[in-house]
């Protein structure tokens, strides 16, 4: 059994990806390569702009380009590798190199996590707090959230990245995903792997789960301040910006609670790879046209950022 497993450890695992023919495979490059160029730009963009432009400066931006610098690292995590696969079909990785795309990628999506809840504070203390607001949101607060959620992002990542690969691999190393996910390098463990599920589940639930609560429940109180507002048109447009957060936070986390907080026995890992790419291509392509490029304040800002350039061309 020693044998089998440094065999098996010693070639890596292979990354199967999607199962379809050559035209399938090439059309799906494409959509997907179109759909990384538009989140890459769209991030870019924000980061830029948010440091560039001064009227940027406030809490609420700085919170957008900490998210889109977190979303450009972890689509780059994932998309790459995924746009090979489908040029290149059955692609080997060591297994250092399949422990680190799952370190980071559980690092950046578990910033990701703590970052939307933080944003989803600072909405909710703007709009039931207004003359609280600049005392409240601080920019020494802005900071700490950001370092809180990165330190746990990373630190809750290690640990389960190291429970996860701390497992014996042997027999198959194929990996029936795009990428190196949890529950499928799981699945090819071959020992009891209970208590690493059991660890998985909660650090899923800490980590899913209740911010995801907690993001429903700040955009209750808002919405309760929203409809006390008296300009039916000012209310409106609080309630077209709030739904369109919250159905961005319902893809992110009904998608990744449904892949990673349910029974094993329930698990089907091609249900899972359509699933993962709506959080993982989908929903990081979605946040710039939510979040950002629908506010006035940032098209503003685009606009002073384009006209510099095109005088500063000019001259």
């Amino acid at each position: 059994m020693e044998q089998r497993q440094n065999t098996s450890t010693d070639e890596g695992f292979v990354i199967l990806g999607f199962n379809s023919n050559g035209t399938l495979q090439n059309i799906f490059f494409a959509l997907f390569f179109l759909m990384l160029l538009i989140t890459l730009s769209g991030h870019l963009a924000m980061v830029v702009i948010s440091l560039v432009d001064p009227a940027l400066s406030t809490p609420m931006y700085f919170f957008l380009r900490s998210l889109s610098f977190t979303e450009i690292c972890y689509t780059l995590v994932i998309v790459p590798q995924m746009l090979a696969n489908f040029l290149a079909k059955n692609q080997r990785v060591s297994l250092m190199a399949c422990a680190t795309q799952m370190y980071f990628f559980i690092a950046f999506g578990g910033a990701e996590c703590f970052l939307l809840v933080v944003m989803a504070y600072d909405r909710y203390v703007a709009i039931c707090h207004p003359l609280r607001y600049t005392v409240i949101i601080s920019r020494n607060l802005c900071m700490q959230f950001l370092l809180i959620a990165y330190i746990s992002g990373f630190a809750i990542s290690l640990a389960l990245t190291m429970l996860i690969f701390g497992l014996p691999f042997c027999g198959s190393h194929n990996i029936n995903h795009f990428f190196c996910d949890i529950p499928p390098v799981l699945f090819l463990a071959c020992s009891d792997t209970h208590v690493n599920e059991m660890a998985v589940f909660l650090v899923c639930m800490t980590n899913l789960l209740i911010p995801f609560l907690l993001i429903l429940l700040s955009y209750v109180f808002i919405a309760n301040s929203i409809l006390r507002i008296k300009c039916s048109q000012g209310r409106k447009k609080a309630f077209s910006t709030c739904v369109a957060h919250l159905v961005v936070a319902v893809l992110h986390y009904g998608c990744a609670i449904f892949i990673y907080i349910r029974p094993r026995a329930s698990y089907s890992l091609n249900e899972d790879k359509v699933v993962s790419l709506i959080y993982t291509n989908l929903t990081p392509m979605l946040y710039p046209i939510i979040y950002s490029l629908r506010n006035k304040e940032v098209k503003g800002a685009l606009k002073r950022v384009w006209e510099r350039k095109f005088v500063s061309m000019a001259i």
